[in-house]
């Protein structure tokens, strides 16, 4: 089984630094330097498409473009690459969400996935008028994509739930193919959903030890359901020739950011509802020495930045170690980032993929396996 690739789209602006923002934090003013642009971001979304990355993530909130709409227009300026739209569902009717989904895949010619995101945040919640408690919020994702995937089937659908209540809802036309459903959690109530009703189960990047331990909780869950899910990880990446380039790249990322900067973002990060964010600062306990918190995983990226918060670094062979590393555990997508996003897919795509192609672990998706990304890599 090939190895699945996808990058992210900057919708909250790019930069030579690390720009800032999610769960609770606004985004840092680095977002300026490269605004994300429909042009920008398409530019980005071209060089991944021709790279061999499977798709794209976009991420969601009042910090960045809205997601739905800004993968609708790239999308125009791409044939192949695939959109992993973050959305809330409490933010939108499951009827409409569906529709949505539906109009989608038709127009973009099946290029769609769904990353849902309940929302570990009450107070970004409630400036969208959702003022349900965390917990709820879970039960109400899980009613939600039980309605979608019912439509998404054929079916009429009524649900008069503890959330959310529909009456002979239907489909006009489904789509085809179904869109693959993402979803992420680390508290007790996402395991649950993500058991009952999720297709890719995504963890950020922690430890290879604490991964594992992830993985097992959620297949355990999902046996009982009767079902099977595959696994993903979020990460961010900095490789380069040599393990000497890629760290002296990592450290630059944070020279623009005084210790009152770092001190700011880790007191509004530190009010997260979210398990997840939870555990990212409990990687790095807000200080920026022994950043390295196993070979080759780096926890500078969270200082600055809230959700996933850990890169890759090394040289292109270091890894693909890793990511060796993380797949023997059941890691099988990988939903890669790097700043500025455009050079960075760039130097993992044509560093590091080679070298996965070579071993047999991953083939382009869009050529010929005697593509030259299957080559030999090159090297400086």
């Amino acid at each position: 089984m090939s190895l699945t690739f996808h990058w992210f789209l900057p919708t909250n602006g790019d930069s030579r630094h690390v720009v800032g923002g999610g769960h609770g934090t606004p985004a840092t003013a680095f977002g300026r330097n490269r605004p994300p642009t429909v042009a920008y971001l398409s530019q980005i979304a071209r060089a991944a498409e021709d790279l061999g990355f499977v798709g794209a993530l976009t991420p969601t909130g009042a910090w960045c473009e809205d997601a739905w709409l800004t993968t609708a227009m790239v999308s125009q300026n791409t044939e192949r690459l695939k959109f992993l739209v973050a959305f809330r569902p409490g933010f939108l009717s499951p009827t409409l969400a569906a529709q949505m989904a539906s109009t989608f895949q038709r127009q973009t010619g099946g290029r769609l996935l769904l990353n849902v995101v309940t929302g570990g945040e009450s107070h970004e919640q409630r400036a969208y008028g959702d003022f349900l408690d965390k917990d709820a919020r879970y039960r109400r994702t899980g009613e939600f994509l039980q309605i979608v995937r019912d439509l998404w089937e054929g079916k009429t659908v009524d649900l008069s739930g503890e959330h959310l209540q529909v009456e002979d809802a239907r489909l006009a036309r489904v789509p085809d193919p179904v869109p693959e459903v993402y979803f992420g959690g680390s508290s007790p109530i996402a395991g649950e959903i993500a058991a009952r009703h999720v297709d890719v189960y995504l963890t950020w990047g922690e430890p290879p030890a604490q991964v594992a331990e992830k993985i097992a909780w959620v297949r355990g869950l999902a046996a009982k359901e009767g079902r099977t899910v595959r696994f993903g990880i979020r990460l961010h990446v900095i490789t380069r020739d040599t393990a000497e380039q890629a760290w002296a790249e990592a450290h630059k990322l944070l020279d623009g950011f005084d210790p009152d900067t770092v001190k700011s973002v880790q007191a509004g990060l530190a009010r997260s509802e979210s398990e997840g964010q939870r555990r990212m600062l409990a990687l790095h306990g807000g200080n920026r020495e022994d950043l390295e918190i196993h070979p080759n995983l780096w926890a500078g990226i969270g200082l600055v930045r809230g959700g996933a918060g850990t890169a890759l670094v090394g040289s292109h062979d270091e890894v693909a170690e890793r990511i060796k590393e993380y797949h023997a555990l059941g890691i099988d997508e990988f939903v890669l980032s790097g700043y500025p996003h455009l050079e960075e897919a760039y130097w993992f795509g044509e560093g590091v993929l080679p070298r996965l192609a070579a071993q047999g672990l991953w083939q382009h998706p869009f050529a010929p396996t005697s593509a030259p990304a299957a080559q030999v890599p090159f090297t400086s």
